[in-house]
């Protein structure tokens, strides 16, 4: 569909219209009375999400390339079948291609109490099954109110079981990195994705001095940033997924991205929902699973 069939069909007059924006990708933008947010048709990804009350909650590179074929540096993108690089095959892109594909909007809703309900769809095709040769049904479902709700839903119409990784992606817009504390992670195994090895979180709040990729696995626990500066507390809950990521790149990797100004890694962290380590989802013919982040400002 066009921009304009797009708004005809979904489009809701004063909360939910249709545009190009950055690279003339179309854009679904939203306006109710809790939040703003924008979400791109390409990789189904969420690039803006403010409430009312608050600054934005999620960051975005001012050098992201709006392209297609390339990846949008951040928000809140959307890792599948595989989460990081491919288990055997290297060449293949990285985080999957839900990322950089286009997804298909379809139904736009208000619920009762004003928030907006947007679901997208991705099927697969001969063009995914160049990358992964198996039958799928990836849903993505927004819920944006006060909070912001997201859900990654994967059905195996097949005959054959599939299995795959996963993650929402998600991009946090901090005031200082140095000024930011995690908690929820206290007593939780993770792997040291930068060393190999694996490790107890100790502490109860996580500092961020420097590069950082964890996989806290075995935990359904909510995370919770704790901004003083920005005066707020960013709650990350979850349902359907046992692993949590925490990555920032620090100084150095970060120089090296052309889709990131040198000094990006000041100002956010990512905290991602995750399956993967030992929370790889497996699908028999038919079966369904749901991954959710809830996203809130305290």
């Amino acid at each position: 569909m066009n921009i304009d069939e797009l708004n005809e069909k979904f489009g809701v007059e004063g909360e939910v219209g249709f545009m190009e924006l950055d690279g003339d990708l179309p854009f679904i933008t939203i306006t109710n009375k809790y939040a703003e947010a924008d979400i791109c048709l390409y990789g189904a990804q969420i690039t803006r999400f403010r409430p009312m009350r608050t600054t934005d909650v999620l960051w975005m590179s001012p050098y992201s390339v709006f392209e297609k074929g390339k990846a949008i540096r951040g928000g809140i993108p959307v890792c599948f079948p595989w989460f990081g690089p491919h288990a055997s095959d290297s060449a293949l892109p990285q985080h999957g291609f839900a990322r950089t594909s286009m997804w298909k909007v379809t139904e736009v809703d208000t619920f009762g109490k004003g928030e907006t309900y947007v679901s997208m769809q991705l099927k697969s095709s001969d063009e995914t099954k160049a990358y992964w040769p198996y039958d799928f049904i990836a849903e993505l479902i927004f819920v944006i109110g006060d909070t912001l709700s997201l859900t990654l839903k994967v059905t195996n119409p097949s005959d054959s079981a599939i299995s795959y990784t996963s993650a929402l992606h998600t991009y946090f817009n901090l005031s200082a990195i140095e000024n930011i504390k995690i908690a929820g992670l206290e007593n939780t195994h993770y792997e040291n994705q930068l060393d190999g090895n694996r490790y107890v979180q100790e502490e109860e709040l996580l500092e961020v001095s420097e590069a950082i990729t964890r996989h806290y696995f075995d935990t359904e626990a909510d995370c919770i940033i704790h901004d003083p500066y920005f005066k707020r507390d960013i709650r990350i809950a979850k349902e359907g997924s046992k692993c949590s990521t925490v990555w920032n790149p620090g100084a150095e990797a970060c120089a090296q991205m052309s889709d990131m100004p040198n000094d990006g890694y000041e100002t956010f962290v990512c905290l991602e929902t995750v399956n993967k380590i030992n929370d790889q989802i497996d699908l028999a013919p038919g079966e369904s699973h749901e991954t959710t982040a809830v996203i809130s400002v305290e």
